[in-house]
C-alpha cells in the first residue's frame, strides 16, 4: 500500500521554490564563521533600514512561493525583542530600540501573498549555561513568541547543527509548538513533514522520490527541500564573495536537479549592511526566474491519452520539442518506480527512446535532445497498482 502525503505536504511541494535570508548581528561583523565565539556586540547591529519590503518585493517578482527568516542563529542574537535573552535587537541602536526584523518580515510576505517562514536554531554558543530542563523552558519560550506574537507561521525551519550536546524534551517541544500553531509545517527535526536533501548545494538528483523506507521496512513520506547559496561560500553577507553570485545557467541547473526532480528549491541571500538585497544578487535572482518563465510558460502541447501503462502526448503535428514535464497524480502516494520516454519519428523507424527515469511525483523535468515529433509517449514500466498521472507538457526551450 502506498504511503500518502499530508495536506500540508502537497501544498510544501505546491511551492516548489522559496528564498532563504540570512540576516541578524553576524551581518555587521564581516569574516565570522560558526562556533568561533568571536564577540559581535550589540551596538554594531545599526543600519540606515531594513527593507523587508523590498527583499519580499524580489521574492514575489522572481516567481518564488515562500521565503525564510534567520530568527536566532546560532550565536544566539533575537532578531525581534524577545524576553528571553538581552542579546536582541531591542538593545541595538536600531531605531533606537524599536525595532522588529521578524514582525516587518511577516507583514511584508503577507502583503506580497509569499508563505511566511521562520529558521530558528536550538543551539546558540553565546547563552549563559543552563540545565536541560531550563534550556528546554528557554527554547519553548523564544519559539513561543515567535509562533504566537505574528499571526499564522507557515513553514518553521530547524537547524539541528550544533545541538548535539543537549538531549531536547522532543514530545514535550512538538506539543507546544503543534498547540500554538495547529497547521504549520516543520522542516527536518523530530516530527518532521519535510526533510533535508542531505547536502548545502541545492541539488536533489534524478532518483529522488519522496518516500522513505527505515531498516525495518516501514515507510514514511517525507519530501525533500533542497537549501543552496546565492554566492559560493557564505550564508550571511560579506564584503568579499560578490563575485561568486551563481549564473543564471548554474541556477538552471540547480532547479532541474531539485524542483524537477520532485523537490523544493530553498536559495539563501544574504541582506546587506545597509537592510537592503545586495544588487548583484537580487538581479540574479529576478533574471533566474524570468528564465523559469521563459522556459516553461508556453508549452508544445499539454494532456496526454492514456493507454493501459501509457501515456500518450499528442503535439497537434510533427514539432521541435527537447523538453517534457510531468506530474503524477501523488494523492493516494507516488506509484510510479520507473518509465520511458518515447517520440515517433519516422526516420528512425518508429518510436526512439529519449529518456529513462526512476520516479515522477510532484514534478519530472525531463530534458533530452532537441527531435520533430508528432507524440512523445510516457511508458510506466515498473510501479505499484493504481498508477496515474496529474499533467503533462511538452516543450520547446530554445537557448537565450
Amino acid at each position: 500500500m502506498s504511503v500518502v502525503p499530508s495536506a500540508k505536504q502537497l501544498e510544501f511541494l505546491s511551492w516548489e521554490f522559496g528564498v532563504f535570508f540570512h540576516f541578524g548581528i553576524r551581518t555587521f561583523y564581516e569574516g565570522h564563521r560558526d562556533w568561533d565565539e568571536r564577540p559581535m556586540p550589540l551596538e554594531g547591529f545599526n543600519p540606515p533600514e531594513i527593507d523587508c519590503d523590498g527583499w519580499i518585493r524580489t521574492v514575489r517578482d522572481a516567481g518564488a512561493k515562500y521565503a525564510i527568516l534567520v530568527c536566532k542563529h546560532h550565536d544566539g542574537f533575537a532578531n525581534w525583542p524577545s524576553k528571553y535573552t538581552e542579546y536582541n535587537i531591542a538593545n541595538t541602536p536600531y531605531m533606537g530600540g524599536k525595532g522588529d526584523v521578524v514582525r516587518d518580515f511577516t507583514e511584508a510576505c503577507r502583503k506580497y501573498g509569499i508563505k511566511v517562514g521562520f529558521y530558528y536554531s536550538p543551539a546558540q554558543w553565546g547563552s549563559r549555561k543552563m540545565d536541560p530542563r531550563e534550556y528546554d523552558d528557554y527554547f519553548i519560550g523564544q519559539i513561543g513568541e515567535l509562533l504566537t506574537g505574528y499571526g499564522k507561521i507557515d513553514y518553521l525551519w530547524f537547524d539541528g547543527c550544533g545541538s548535539e550536546g543537549h538531549e531536547f524534551d522532543r514530545e514535550r517541544i512538538i506539543a507546544a509548538i503543534r498547540s500554538m500553531q495547529p497547521e504549520i509545517t516543520i522542516f527536518n527535526m523530530w516530527d518532521p513533514d519535510t526533510r533535508w536533501v542531505e547536502n548545502e548545494d541545492g541539488v536533489a538528483g534524478i532518483a529522488n522520490g519522496s518516500v522513505l523506507r527505515g531498516s525495518d521496512g516501514t515507510a514514511v513520506f517525507l519530501p525533500a527541500e533542497c537549501d543552496c547559496r546565492m554566492r559560493e561560500a557564505n550564508w550571511f553577507y560579506s564584503d568579499a564573495d560578490a563575485h561568486t553570485v551563481k549564473s543564471v545557467d548554474e541556477l538552471i541547473g540547480l532547479y532541474y536537479l531539485s524542483v524537477g526532480c520532485g523537490a523544493n528549491l530553498l536559495i539563501n541571500i544574504g541582506p546587506g549592511r545597509d537592510g537592503k538585497l545586495p544588487e548583484p544578487d537580487a538581479k540574479r535572482l529576478l533574471e533566474f526566474g524570468a528564465e523559469i518563465r521563459r522556459r516553461f510558460s508556453n508549452p508544445v502541447a499539454a494532456g496526454f491519452e492514456r493507454r493501459g501503462d501509457k501515456y500518450v502526448v499528442k503535439l497537434g503535428g510533427r514539432k521541435l520539442v527537447n523538453h517534457l514535464v510531468l506530474a503524477e497524480d501523488i494523492t493516494s502516494g507516488e506509484r510510479i518506480r520507473r518509465f520511458k520516454v518515447t517520440g515517433n519519428i519516422p526516420v528512425a523507424g518508429g518510436h526512439v527512446q529519449l529518456y529513462e527515469g526512476l520516479t515522477v511525483g510532484h514534478k519530472r523535468i525531463i530534458m533530452f535532445p532537441t527531435v520533430r515529433v508528432s507524440e512523445l509517449t510516457v511508458e510506466v514500466t515498473e510501479c505499484e497498482c493504481g498508477h496515474a498521472l496529474k499533467s503533462a507538457e511538452a516543450f520547446y526551450v530554445e537557448r537565450a
